[in-house]
């Protein structure tokens, strides 16, 4: 048995006629509390042999049984089920029978049996393996508080109306593959000590699996939600598997688990996942209506804090992948994107991604590339990005390399980022749109099909603004440049001496004719060192802040200086719109 599963409820007083037998006895007090068999004072496990084979006798198939609390070895249940197979068919036949409370002790096989209106198994106890291949159950099946020691075995059964297995322990495997559950299907805080498998199976009704527990996996892969409204909340300490499943109605899924797989599963209506701790794959999912992700804070009622300290430690909701799933349908709120795949969604530009999605980020701190220190401009990138990088430089240290499938080339990264930019635009996210534009201006740039002009046009446009979103950057160089230019101009801009007017003319009669020239700049000359006055400096500071707006400066300037200046009336103020630019996009609402 798994020792974590959880401890039987304390058996209450039968209310049955009970056998007794053993009473006399210090081991059991209160005796057998197998239900006496019709006209006789004991159970069928203490009959004698000669009225327990004339009970036995009395049997056929379709009789109905109440062997509430009997224990049953697997000789005597072999015994009791050979007179109960119908020989035409050489299937089992039940009619109503009660089972509650038995418990039995070896193997107990009842491949192929029906079952009447009614089976109450609630509260007995499996020792051996419990098989129950292809039974039919025409009304209730009750299972209720059943302890399954061993594996239990329901493939391919059918009931026909509800299937109660409320507070039912499975130590070992439970396999439902095929089941067909055409009233409601009740697992209520049923605790599954290995693996669950419901592949295939068919719930008609409600699936309640209200604060059930899985200490392995729970296997719903090709299984059919005709009517089922909600899942859970349940606790899956392995993978909770969803793959190829259909789910009918709008229905909402709530678990604490540490996988949640969603492979071509398929959501014919609205459904809401409400997840803790789940590693989401969520990949070649039909969505045909909205379907929603949340990463659930704080715990569910039903549950509680039982899961900590086991397998299910980090609380994060992490989507794996979202790859073919068409996103127009699909809203991501507060869960972690440091590892999800985006590269072949389709309608990405549609994606809605609320509450705090987490990206991935460039590498902090200074790294080394060959013998370069390298440091990355911090912003929130794509897992593609991160393989791309990791493949292509061996010394990209850092990067997350891709986990056995290959990296995407820089041109379908440039799309996934474009797409991801206008959803962002789209829900009026601006500053949070920023890092998608850069990252598709980085994959264009590092493109080999990118033009080479193109590529040298968008390499000088992130070394002097990064892409119009570093404001910092931008900045830095306005001020080289600001700075150059006042060199400049002391040194070589500025003429020796202001030129003074000359004034020339000539006396004819009563007329006189003047003439005004304005001789040419001199060059300054003598050691730069005595260049380097506050004069100077003032009057260069002047051209430069003025430059900076575009306004010329109106002073008498060499033909150096000159030149400087229309260079800096160009490239100034384009390097403070770009820092204008850079600010703007990130405030923006």
């Amino acid at each position: 048995m798994t020792a974590n599963a959880p401890a039987a409820p304390p058996p209450s007083d039968p209310d049955w006629p009970c056998c007794g037998h053993g009473s006399d006895t210090s081991a059991d007090a209160a005796g057998c509390r197998g239900r006496r068999v019709a006209q006789y004072a004991e159970c069928l496990a203490h009959l004698g042999e000669a009225y327990r084979s004339a009970y036995l006798a009395g049997l056929q198939p379709g009789a109905d049984l109440d062997l509430r609390g009997t224990r049953l070895t697997e000789e005597l249940l072999n015994e009791l089920l050979a007179r109960l197979r119908d020989p035409a068919t050489d299937r089992l036949r039940f009619g109503k029978v009660s089972f509650g409370r038995a418990e039995f002790a070896g193997d107990a096989r009842f491949d192929g049996a029906e079952f009447g209106d009614e089976a109450g198994f609630a509260g007995a106890k499996f020792v051996g393996d419990a098989r129950f291949l292809g039974a039919q159950f025409k009304g209730t099946a009750w299972f209720s508080a059943v302890e399954f020691c061993d594996d239990a075995g329901f493939p391919r059964a059918k009931f026909g109306g509800d299937a109660r297995f409320d507070g039912a322990r499975f130590h070992e495997q439970a396999r439902f593959r095929w089941v067909e559950f055409g009233g409601d299907a009740e697992f209520n805080q049923a605790a599954f000590g290995r693996d669950a498998r419901f592949s295939g199976a068919r719930f008609g009704g409600d699936a309640r699996f209200l604060g059930a527990k899985f200490q392995g996996n729970a296997w719903f892969d090709r299984a059919v939600f005709g009517h089922a409204s909600a899942v859970g909340p349940l606790v899956c300490e392995g993978e909770l598997i969803l793959s190829e499943a259909v789910f009918g109605v709008a229905v909402t899924i709530e678990a604490a688990t540490a996988a949640l797989t969603c492979r071509r599963t398929r959501w014919a209506s609205t459904a809401a996942l409400r997840l803790r701790y789940a590693g989401v794959d969520l990949s070649d999912a039909v969505l045909e209506y909205p379907l929603s992700v949340v990463a659930r804070s704080w715990p569910f009622a039903v549950i509680g804090e039982d899961v900590a300290g086991q397998r299910l430690t980090d609380p994060r909701v992490r989507v794996h992948s979202v790859q073919g799933v068409d996103a127009a349908h699909l809203v991501l709120t507060d869960v972690d994107l440091t590892e999800c795949r985006f590269a072949g969604t389709v309608h990405l530009d549609q994606l809605r991604m609320e509450g705090r999605c987490v990206l991935a980020t460039t590498p902090s701190g200074i790294r080394r590339r060959g013998w370069w220190p390298v440091r990355w401009t911090p912003r929130r990138t794509l897992a593609e990005e991160h393989h791309w990088r990791a493949a292509r430089d061996t010394a990209a240290d850092g990067w997350t390399p891709a986990d056995g499938e290959n990296a995407l080339e820089p041109a379908a990264l440039a799309a996934v980022y474009r797409q991801l930019r206008k959803a962002s635009e789209d829900g009026k996210n601006e500053p949070g749109a920023a890092d998608f534009y850069y990252g598709e201006m980085e994959m264009r740039r590092h493109d080999p099909d990118t033009p080479r002009a193109e590529r040298g046009l968008l390499a000088l446009y992130w070394a002097v603004s990064g892409y119009g979103l570093r404001a910092s950057r931008a900045l830095g160089w306005l001020l080289l440049a600001m700075i150059a230019t006042v060199a400049v101009m002391m040194l070589w801009g500025l003429p020796k001496a202001s030129p003074k007017p000359e004034s020339t003319g000539t006396v004819t009669g009563r007329s006189i004719t003047l003439r005004t020239d304005t001789p040419a700049p001199v060059n300054p000359d003598g050691p730069y060192r005595k260049r380097l006055t506050a004069e100077r400096f003032e009057r260069s500071l002047r051209v430069v802040i003025n430059s900076v707006v575009f306004r010329s400066s109106g002073q008498d300037l060499t033909t150096m200086g000159t030149y400087t200046e229309m260079a800096s009336r160009l490239s100034e103020p384009v390097l403070l719109g770009l820092a204008v630019l850079a600010v703007r996009g990130r405030v923006k609402r």
